[in-house]
């Protein structure tokens, strides 16, 4: 359990912030641009969600969601562990391939009810697919920044999985709230010239 008794400790005033195990890095690191895009990913979710009608399946949805992105940020903090790897453990909160099958059955279930696409979609529609798309367009920014971290120290690969999967479920996600209001907005290559 978590305990924030005070916010600031000046630890971090050097330029440097602790991971779990207690080693500190630099706050320009590959690794917590990873975390802060994961953060900002999240946070985003959080507005979208904000768009749609509260209790309703697809607030449940990415409530699920947001609180997997805070063990993904966990996941990322927290090094190999040199017993366990990346598996999960009591002193490890770790991304498993649940949470990835998870995110691909509701994938599969949004999609089924979805017309393929005939063309690419710009970002928009309704508001809270408005809003998905931007947290879209970060989570994609957050995965970029995750396998630029893994190129300098290993990273849990199902994070990375987890991260790739999550921007294709928001994507599909905002297919199928725009379905309801009319269908996507497609893009018309050239029209405007």
């Amino acid at each position: 359990m978590v305990k924030l008794n005070k916010i600031y400790t000046r630890t971090g005033d050097d330029g440097t912030t602790g991971l779990v195990d207690g080693s500190r890095i630099a706050k320009s690191d590959a690794l917590m641009e990873a975390i802060g895009d994961v953060d900002e990913a999240n946070s985003a979710l959080g507005i979208a969600v904000t768009a749609l009608p509260a209790g309703g399946e697809a607030a449940a949805m990415f409530a699920r969601i947001q609180n997997e992105l805070f063990d993904l940020g966990a996941d990322l903090a927290t090094p190999a562990d040199p017993q366990h790897g990346f598996g999960p453990h009591e002193m490890a909160l770790r991304i498993v391939a649940s949470q990835i099958a998870r995110l691909e059955a509701e994938i599969d279930a949004m999609n089924d009810t979805l017309a393929p696409l005939s063309s690419f979609i710009l970002p928009g529609g309704t508001e809270a697919a408005a809003r998905l798309h931007l947290a879209r367009a970060i989570a994609r920014r957050a995965e970029r920044a995750a396998v630029s971290a893994a190129a300098t120290r290993p990273l849990n690969p199902l994070a990375l999985a987890y991260l790739n999967r999550l921007s294709d479920h928001l994507f599909v996600a905002t297919r199928h709230l725009n379905a309801a209001a009319g269908g996507d907005i497609l893009w018309k290559p050239g029209a405007t010239r």
